[in-house]
């Protein structure tokens, strides 16, 4: 283990492709934000502007309170809706007042209040996005969520959390050896990943609040692959312990440990769906593809049976349909699969794709890909349109894991 041994490197997002009519939306300056060391407004617009979903109208430097509309100005510059706000100092603290505001009808789609100190502009700004994201969607945002992802530079592993935004990186974990297959609780308390430190792979949970972390798989032979329940007290995890690589679930703090499957083939990468079924990859038939286990073990199912190579499924937060990397005239490109109709989308356009993690609403799969030689994280809607990329300057980053909603 070592101390970080070069920068928190920030990640940068690129939006290299949009959704189809975009809606166009003013966020005007908060009367009052001025105070703040940072605009929250300035985090609101480029939240908006990063989904893909949103046109950002400009409206001008005049500032508008969160009781103060000036539609005729709005309605100018062509926005349908716009968000407005107004910040009041509170002993050492500040009060924020945000309205939406459909412009056309000129009435209020919802409003929000909250108390934040000058170092907490982007949680907040954050915040109010997912606001104004749910109240025009229908849907919950994401942009108050973390990312977990391991950068590699030199010799040296970092697995770090950031904002969904790719600001605010922090490293959990640096090590001279590798950093894998990090996977997030439901409650985001907690993240279990795979190091290698030992000299063999060892899954550890780890608490991000204390820093703390317990060994839960590290039996003879290899510990890897570890997926959480959805109650957040079991891991699925693969292990060879009795021989090839198996699935097996135990508890988090590494006891009660319990086969899930059988085969003579490999099984590995498990997965759990939200209605409590296990889905994995093996070559049980003869090619590497998706199968799914009840929790409690069982027979398993096959679920993918177009194409010979199909890895790395992970169910949507709503389990009606299943993201995997599938392999297409030698690419290898994430696939998303309707569970129900059976039918098959190939989202992206890389040929080097890994790790894909279903962002908490369903609606991005965010997933590792290399570009130029070098690992960069990339994103993409569930419908293929909006499309984004995440880098740093230096260094490779991979093994990406999308955090849970966080609890308020």
């Amino acid at each position: 283990m070592l101390a970080s041994a070069f920068a928190h490197a920030q990640l940068t997002v690129e939006i290299t492709g949009a959704g189809a009519n975009r809606l166009p939306v003013a966020v005007a300056s908060f009367e009052g934000e001025s105070a703040l060391p940072r605009a929250v407004t300035d985090v609101v617009r480029a939240d908006l502007e990063r989904s893909g979903l949103f046109k950002l109208v400009e409206l001008g430097p005049s500032p508008m309170g969160a009781d103060s509309v000036d539609f005729g100005r709005v309605r100018s510059r062509g926005a349908d809706a716009v968000a407005v706000g107004t910040v009041s100092p509170s002993g050492g603290r500040y009060q924020i007042q945000v309205r939406l505001h459909d412009a056309a009808k000129q009435v209020a789609l919802g409003s929000q209040a909250m108390v934040m100190s000058p170092a907490q502009y982007r949680i907040t700004g954050h915040r109010i996005a997912d606001f104004i994201y749910e109240k025009l969607t229908g849907e919950p945002g994401v942009f108050s969520t973390r990312i977990a992802y391991v950068v590699k530079s030199g010799s040296r592993y970092e697995l770090q959390i950031a904002d969904a935004d790719g600001s605010n990186a922090q490293t959990a974990l640096a090590s001279r050896e590798p950093i894998i297959s990090p996977a997030w609780s439901p409650d985001g308390s907690r993240l279990a990943y795979v190091s290698f430190e030992a000299k063999k792979p060892v899954v550890y949970v780890h608490n991000l609040a204390s820093g703390q972390r317990n060994v839960a798989a590290n039996f003879k032979g290899s510990n890897s692959a570890p997926a959480w329940s959805p109650d957040g007290r079991r891991l699925a995890v693969v292990l060879t312990k009795d021989g090839q690589s198996q699935l097996y679930s135990v508890n988090a703090d590494g006891s009660g440990v319990q086969r899930l499957a059988s085969s003579s083939g490999i099984d590995t990468e498990p997965s759990w769906s939200p209605d409590g079924m296990i889905y994995f990859t093996s070559d049980r038939g003869g090619s590497p593809q998706i199968y799914r286990v009840p929790a409690g073990g069982g027979d398993a199912q096959r679920v993918t049976f177009e194409g010979s190579y199909n890895v790395s499924p992970r169910p949507s937060p709503d389990g009606k349909s299943l993201v995997y990397v599938s392999r297409n005239g030698g690419r290898f490109q994430v696939t998303l699969l309707d569970l129900a109709s059976r039918q098959t989308q190939i989202l992206t356009d890389s040929s080097k794709d890994e790790s894909p993690s279903f962002a908490p609403n369903g609606r991005m799969v965010l997933y590792a890909t290399e570009i130029g030689g070098r690992g960069v994280l990339a994103a993409v809607s569930s419908d293929g349109r909006v499309k984004q990329r995440l880098s740093v300057q230096s260094g490779d980053v991979r093994e990406p894991a999308w955090g849970p909603q966080p609890r308020n």
